[in-house]
């Protein structure tokens, strides 16, 4: 019998990130569950000095995080879903249509999960003021939350 890893992501999973959840354990059965909300809650100024503190322009042409950021919750789960597929693993997922960190939580308890993973990209405010995502579920849950980067091998501090 596999054991469950939650996943929450805030937008469609890369090849890189099915890569390094893959790579946690890899003499393990394990299948994923990957929670993606259908809204992210993020304020609008906190989102502009996200970028701008890495440096990217919010309304620049062909921003690719910009597209994927206005992708369809559905759409973005599937594609999700279909990147751990790719790589080899059984996953199964969901929309969020309450707050993520809850919906994260939820899943966990659902699923009985004994490891949860935050991805996302660096937002520099909430990881600075330690707010983000994973280090709330670590707070809530009570157990580890892994905070990778999305699209690297970067570990957020959580």
């Amino acid at each position: 019998m596999s054991e469950t890893i939650v996943v929450l992501t805030e937008q469609p999973l890369l090849d890189a990130d099915a890569a390094n959840l893959t790579a946690l354990h890899p003499d393990r059965d394990v299948a994923y569950h990957v929670v993606l909300p259908g809204r992210t809650g993020r304020s609008l100024l906190v989102e502009l000095i996200d970028r701008l503190s890495l440096f990217e322009l919010p309304d620049r042409a062909g921003d690719e995080r910009a597209a994927t950021d206005r992708a369809r919750p559905e759409q973005a789960l599937q594609a999700s879903l279909d990147v751990l597929e790719r790589a080899g693993a059984t996953a199964t997922g969901e929309v969020a249509a309450e707050k993520p960190v809850d919906a994260l939580v939820a899943a966990v308890r659902a699923h009985d999960a004994h490891e949860a993973v935050v991805i996302t990209v660096p937002h520099a405010v909430e990881d600075t003021f330690h707010t983000d995502w994973a280090t709330r579920a670590q707070d809530k849950l009570g157990l580890p939350v892994l905070h990778l980067y999305s699209g690297s091998s970067f570990i957020g501090d959580s």
